[in-house]
């Protein structure tokens, strides 16, 4: 018995495996950076204010000591809060952190803790915008080069004189801090890109793969249509024929009733073992139920090109005068390209039992060439004016079956009256000595 995991193809996942899973779904995106904010409020907040009003900046500060405090308190609030937005808003929320370090370092506050987040910024609008939002990407890059280069000549100035190598020495390390947040940022970006590539391939080829199923299953359904049709088609109309003769043939000739039901006897047996070739297809051995085993006749061998003098020899039965021309060396087919020969004449002879009228001739032509072989399969009936719309499902059949191999074939009313179908169908080449 087949388990349920073994035929989905499911595994189950780890622990560290479904959280990774959980932390990547967009849905818990906004959730997890608003803690991420919340941890930043309660650690970075309080330092920043110590730093402000303890260490000399609210009172060396351009600003009022009051004005001056609130400034910084409102910009490291800002940056705070706007890592909530950091991936779903990634470009917006590194705009909000930039502006805010500017307007703290203009007041006065060169530097502040809060302003660590300037590389969460970084990071997440390098690695989570939109491919279309390349020019948000490069503007955070360089914002925050500039934020460097800020940094490092807030460090020129010192009781000794100003430096200049303090200066390069200062931007050149938070340069360098910059260009690894981004460098970090754009290899996860491309990772990220080729996994959802990936998944879309991989998408693509479910959704092929389902189609092609569609495909090859409504191919199988119309094959088994066709053979449906050309069986119980030309079978019918044999019965139907034999049945009409042996019902006015009874009082007056006995005989040619009885030969009448022997042939509708031995057409339903004939018609009842394709049925059951062709509906084998549909089911295996472990479909069948118990009662199928010691019932099933056997299956028959497919009928190919040698079988039409027996068709003919049925179809003859009935009344129809049916006669065989042959050209040109016969040669032995492939088992489909024998099949296929075969149902055309045995559909063109049921269309002319239907629907060529009584008395009506018909020629079954073969004309053997070294490339092709030509099927020409004339009545002089009534013709295709009187013809009802049913013809076309097989005709249909008939044309497809001469195209499957590389084939082409015509219907149509014939000069002179009646109607005439013509086929020609590629042979292989001869093997030698054959």
């Amino acid at each position: 018995m087949t388990t349920a995991s073994s035929t989905s193809g499911y595994e189950p996942r780890s622990f560290p495996a479904r959280v990774v899973g959980a932390l990547r779904n967009p849905r818990w995106f906004f959730p997890i950076d608003l803690a991420l904010a919340v941890l930043a409020f309660l650690t970075l907040m309080p330092t920043g204010f110590i730093l402000g009003t303890g260490t000399g900046y609210a009172f060396e500060a351009p600003l009022p000591p009051l004005l001056f405090v609130t400034i910084i308190t409102v910009c490291s609030l800002t940056q705070c809060v706007a890592v909530a937005w950091r991936r779903t808003r990634p470009a917006t929320s590194a705009a909000v952190i930039y502006a805010a370090a500017l307007v703290h370092y203009l007041a006065g506050a060169p530097i502040l803790p809060s302003d660590l987040l300037v590389l969460v910024a970084l990071y997440s609008v390098t690695r989570f915008t939109r491919s279309t939002q390349r020019s948000a990407r490069w503007a955070g890059l360089i914002g925050a080069l500039i934020g460097a280069a800020m940094i490092g000549l807030l460090t020129g100035p010192s009781p000794w004189g100003y430096s200049v190598g303090q200066v390069i020495a200062t931007s050149l390390a938070v340069s360098a801090v910059v260009l690894a947040t981004w460098a970090l940022a754009m290899v996860l970006r491309v990772r990220d890109e080729r996994v959802l590539s990936l998944e879309e391939h991989a998408r693509r080829l479910e959704i092929e793969r389902e189609q092609q199923l569609r495909l090859a299953a409504t191919a199988e359904r119309t094959r088994i249509a066709r053979e449906m049709h050309d069986v119980v088609a030309h079978s019918l109309s044999v019965v139907i024929a034999q049945a009409d003769g042996g019902r006015y043939a009874a009082q007056s000739d006995p005989e040619a009733a009885a030969r009448a039901l022997e042939t509708i006897s031995t057409t339903g047996r004939d018609a009842l073992a394709d049925m059951r070739r062709v509906l084998g297809v549909l089911r295996t051995e472990n479909d069948r139920s118990p009662d199928d085993a010691g019932s099933a006749a056997p299956v028959r061998p497919e009928p190919g090109h040698l079988d039409i003098d027996g068709l003919v020899a049925q179809v003859k039965s009935t009344g129809l005068a049916v006669s065989v021309v042959r050209t040109g060396p016969e040669r032995s087919l492939p088992a489909g390209v024998g099949l296929a020969v075969y149902r055309i004449v045995q559909e063109a002879l049921t269309n002319s039992m239907k629907h060529a009228g009584p008395n009506a001739r018909v020629t079954v032509a073969q004309h053997w060439r070294s490339e092709a072989l030509i099927l020409q399969i004339d009545d002089d009936g009534r013709g295709a004016a009187t013809l009802p719309d049913g013809l076309g499902q097989g005709l249909l059949g008939m044309r497809e079956r001469a195209e499957i191999h590389g084939g082409t074939l015509t219907a149509g009313p014939r000069p002179g009256g009646g109607f005439r179908i013509h086929a020609v169908i590629p042979l292989p080449a001869p093997t030698p000595g054959a």
